[in-house]
């Protein structure tokens, strides 16, 4: 499936909506809401069995996805806003809760995303560190080397602030 062209349109979530998706181990959607396909543009045939990935808008820095990743993978949840990527090229905001979820012997199986509209403060925040992250990045000539700058970037802000980065994320 080829990834959609950005646009600046934008899609908003009412305020009484919530978006719910699960993955597998490997971020591949297993379950999509009505919402969550909705909002998205894509029939839920596309959804299942494509990577969550589908929907990584290029303004998001490979850096706070990493940070999910860690958190998840590593048995912790993590809250984040995120801006995707609609299969029309629109984009749309979330405040999202990103749990793992376990099997009944304990072991983890996969992921649950609850999501719902975040305050227009968060976004306004949450973009202006993001486009810093996202130059940090670009300066450093993308991949690994891009990788690790937008992480130095992001460690030193949130120290800055004496803060973890789900504590910056809950006080936005």
């Amino acid at each position: 499936m080829s990834r959609p062209m950005p646009t600046q349109n934008e899609r908003v979530l009412k305020d009484e909506d919530f978006i719910v998706s699960k993955t597998d181990l490997r971020g591949i959607i297993t379950y999509g809401n009505r919402v969550f396909i909705g909002i998205s543009g894509y029939e839920e045939s596309e959804l299942l069995g494509a990577p969550h990935s589908i929907l990584r808008h290029p303004d998001m820095p490979r850096t706070v996805f990493k940070l999910l990743w860690d958190a998840v993978q590593g048995g912790r949840e993590i809250n984040a806003y995120v801006k995707n990527l609609a299969k029309d090229g629109s984009f749309y905001w979330v405040f999202a809760n990103i749990t793992p979820s376990f099997d009944a012997r304990g072991a983890l199986s996969g992921y649950y995303s609850v999501r719902r509209k975040p305050k227009t403060e968060a976004i306004q925040a949450a973009s202006g560190l993001y486009r810093a992250l996202l130059e940090a990045e670009r300066k450093a000539g993308g991949g690994q080397e891009g990788m690790k700058a937008s992480k130095g970037l992001l460690d030193r802000t949130l120290q800055e602030k004496g803060v973890s980065y789900d504590e910056f994320v809950l006080g936005i």
